[in-house]
């Protein structure tokens, strides 16, 4: 009887894993010789090498100094690296190649590339200089790494393309993960893993607040990450009040939290005023730091749009909106007050504060806060001033997240 030749077993195709070698700017954090705050408490776990990336021991994405004692201190040798990929241009001096390290080169826009260990690299073009790689590995699973400043140019809407995880510019280029979310290439599970981090954002709370808020997290230099594995993704809320006296920095907080995703409605309460060229100013100013892929609607009928499906909401602001609604119900004289103008406002409020609770959308509010010593010198003003605080309580109430503004710093309240 004839031998049956062995069968072969398939080899094993083990995860990908990427090790962050470094996870700041092109810099490092702290900055050399820099006097800002930022720097200064950029210690221990906060301080940061220049962002340089290792795929399974074979590729290296980025050349920084001092990049051997990296991998060492993170456990790792450079002797298995085939190919060294730069993203960005470098200033100041060349960079040396540790000894043993191929020559760093670049992939030409739209070119693949495949290595003998079974990985594939794309390159993605951006719109700055520089070049974004999207990375294959043997088992299927796909990376995505941007360079500093830079967000991909020209991207089409493929179902099939979901990043298992994403290493960008979060803080720099919020818009780049918005365009990716917007063509579905970041989906809910996408790990999104912010890097080149800079002295923009102070670090540890406030960094990690600021990440969340955009679905995204940062993790220490030396970080070991396997792709496609389940990660703790950061949930973002879905209600959010944001508090804030005037030029606190209330709205630009708003808009902030709201920039890394694509299609967001933003919702103007305070619509137009005729003849007055300082309001229209203000106006002129908060659109053009808005996102062009936003649109602005001007409304302060709030409780159709909260009951809609459709992209997350910025709504700007609840108190504009309160005074519209005491204007429609005769609140500032005494007597339409006390004839039934105040259960109508409650009524209003309480359909408001319903449909928060109802809404499946996700919703930014801003608002003011008030009451902190001045007594309003008319009973009409005395009375907004009671209305606003009650209405702030009544919306903060149905929210996951509540936050205080003050000289443009960011207290979490609830959340």
């Amino acid at each position: 009887m004839q031998r049956a030749h062995d069968q072969k077993l398939p080899a094993k195709i083990c995860p990908v894993d990427v090790t962050l070698l470094g996870t700041g700017g092109p810099s490092g954090l702290p900055r050399p010789s820099c006097p800002c705050s930022s720097c200064a408490v950029a210690l221990g776990g906060d301080a940061r090498a220049a962002t340089a990336l290792l795929v399974d021991g074979a590729l290296m994405l980025d050349l920084t100094p001092g990049v051997a004692f990296a991998a060492a201190r993170a456990g790792h040798s450079l002797g298995g690296v085939r190919q060294v990929l730069l993203s960005h241009p470098h200033d100041g001096p060349a960079v040396e190649v540790p000894a043993g390290l191929p020559q760093p080169g670049r992939v030409p826009d739209g070119r693949e590339l495949a290595l003998l260990t079974g990985h594939r690299v794309r390159a993605v073009a951006m719109d700055a200089p520089g070049t974004g790689y999207a990375v294959t590995g043997p088992d299927g699973h796909r990376v995505l790494y941007l360079p500093p400043g830079g967000a991909p140019a020209g991207l089409e809407e493929n179902g099939k393309d979901v990043y298992d995880m994403v290493l960008a510019d979060v803080v720099g280029r919020p818009d780049a993960l918005a365009r990716l979310r917007a063509v579905g290439a970041v989906g809910p599970t996408t790990d999104v893993v912010a890097v080149h981090l800079d002295h923009d954002v102070p670090p540890g709370g406030e960094l990690r607040r600021r990440l969340a808020a955009a679905g995204a997290r940062a993790v220490p230099d030396g970080t070991t990450l396997t792709v496609g594995a389940y990660e703790d993704v950061p949930d973002v809320p879905r209600r959010t009040l944001v508090l804030g006296g005037a030029r606190s920095g209330k709205s630009v907080e708003a808009e902030r939290r709201l920039e890394a995703f694509p299609e967001v409605l933003y919702v103007a309460t305070g619509g137009t005023r005729n003849g007055d060229g300082e309001w229209a100013a203000r106006v002129s100013a908060h659109r053009e730091r808005r996102p062009n892929s936003w649109r602005t609607t001007e409304t302060c009928d709030l409780v159709p749009l909260l009951a809609d499906e459709g992209p997350p909401l910025l709504i700007d602001c609840l108190s504009l909106w309160l005074t519209d609604a005491m204007d429609a119900v005769g609140a500032w004289d005494d007597a339409e007050w006390a004839g039934g103008g105040e259960r109508a406002l409650r009524k209003r409020v309480r359909e408001l504060t319903d449909a928060v609770r109802a809404t499946r959308r996700t919703v930014v509010a801003v608002s003011n806060e008030v009451g902190s010593g001045i007594v309003p010198a008319t009973a009409s003003g005395r009375r907004y001033r009671d209305e606003l605080g009650r209405l702030n309580a009544a919306f903060a109430a149905e929210c996951e997240q509540v936050l205080l503004v003050v000289a443009g710093q960011a207290l979490v309240l609830r959340g």
